[in-house]
């Protein structure tokens, strides 16, 4: 471990030495309806959010929380959008790909493996697609939506993250490493592996301006490397069921969402130093995250089942949003373990859109 890293780990809700203004939630919103959920996809240049959610995808404006349409003939884990072309794509068999201003399907594309995670790669302006099974990517020009080829990942991949450089980094699940691709010859160039503390990467950040990755592992832990030669720079606690991670370069901060209901922030205080800043309680199964640039806030989904008589009564198509000023006590319904398909219920349910923010 490389002398002088910081290692102040928080173990609930509040600050540390951090000066800055605590994380809470600040708003959410409720939606009746059914199917699983998975990947949850903010589209920033057009201010829409995409949950896959059965058999089609959701689409909210992002600002306001509200339906605005949705595409109907996908049964997708998640989304991806190419804003330079308008045209978006599921990670589902077969990819459906769409007009993202009028959300009208363009084509459909066959595709093999078992779509789960997808990425838009700006460098090469492709769409990744990751399967559990081979081919363990699908890569496709976002222009057209032609093939454009695959790639042997050497395991099961979960998410990733393009440095918009030439480099792609891919959690592989039940291998703990990374794996590192060129984007240019779609070859794996390295692995680096995460270590005795890393087991089961799931969620991935990436400060590419000062070449770090954040990969949250099941093992509980945030292993930090150097993207450039996957030298381990620190490890972090974080909480259990991780699904999704990011990075935001605006407040200089790693962000996990898990399962167990606690969104944990890591600050990157120098490209040597890091802490746990804060532990936000969330709610049960809110296990995939995405960022909000506009704002800085990062959005997490869940669902919960849909209680006749309650405010989650199917009669109540669309409850109106309320803020919450401090997070909602929650029971923890959920080990938060690994993916084992499609999160949340399958049956009438309540989506909850949690907005959290400072």
């Amino acid at each position: 471990m490389v002398a002088g890293i910081g290692m102040l780990a928080s173990s609930g809700s509040g600050q540390t030495a951090s000066a800055a203004e605590p994380y809470k939630i600040v708003n959410t919103a409720q939606i009746m309806g059914a199917g699983g959920i998975d990947y949850v996809y903010a589209d920033n240049n057009s201010r829409r959010l995409y949950i896959p959610r059965g058999g089609e995808v959701q689409v909210f404006d992002m600002d306001t929380l509200k339906p605005v349409g949705s595409i109907t003939n996908a049964r997708a884990r998640g989304v991806a959008v190419a804003s330079g072309f308008n045209h978006g794509f599921s990670s589902s068999s077969p990819i459906v790909m769409w007009d993202s201003k009028s959300l009208e399907t363009i084509k459909t594309i066959p595709v093999e493996g078992r779509p789960d995670g997808i990425l838009f790669e700006p460098l090469t302006e492709r769409i990744y697609v990751f399967s559990h099974s081979a081919p363990n990517a699908t890569v496709i020009d976002a222009k057209d939506g032609a093939i454009v080829g695959t790639i042997d990942l050497g395991g099961a991949p979960e998410q990733a993250q393009s440095d918009g450089n030439g480099h792609l980094y891919v959690d592989i699940e039940d291998k703990n490493n990374l794996a590192v691709v060129d984007v240019n010859t779609l070859k794996v160039t390295a692995h680096y592996e995460l270590g005795e503390k890393g087991d089961g990467p799931a969620g991935l950040g990436l400060d590419a301006k000062n070449h770090i990755l954040f990969a949250m592992c099941h093992s509980q832990n945030c292993v930090i490397l150097n993207a450039d030669d996957g030298k381990i720079l620190a490890t972090l606690p974080i909480g259990k069921g991780t699904d999704g991670g990011g990075f935001n370069p605006a407040t200089m901060e790693a962000f996990s969402s898990q399962g167990d209901g606690t969104l944990t922030i890591i600050k990157e205080n120098s490209p040597m130093s890091f802490e746990v800043e804060q532990t936000i309680t969330t709610k049960a199964r809110a296990k995939t995250c995405t960022l909000d640039t506009k704002n800085n806030q990062i959005i997490l989904i869940t669902t919960e089942p849909a209680l006749a008589g309650t405010a989650a009564d199917p009669a109540i198509a669309t409850p109106p949003q309320t803020a919450a000023a401090t997070p909602p006590t929650t029971t923890n319904q959920t080990a938060g373990g690994r993916r084992d398909g499609r999160g949340g219920n399958t049956g009438p349910s309540m989506l909850d859109i949690l907005v959290v923010g400072r």
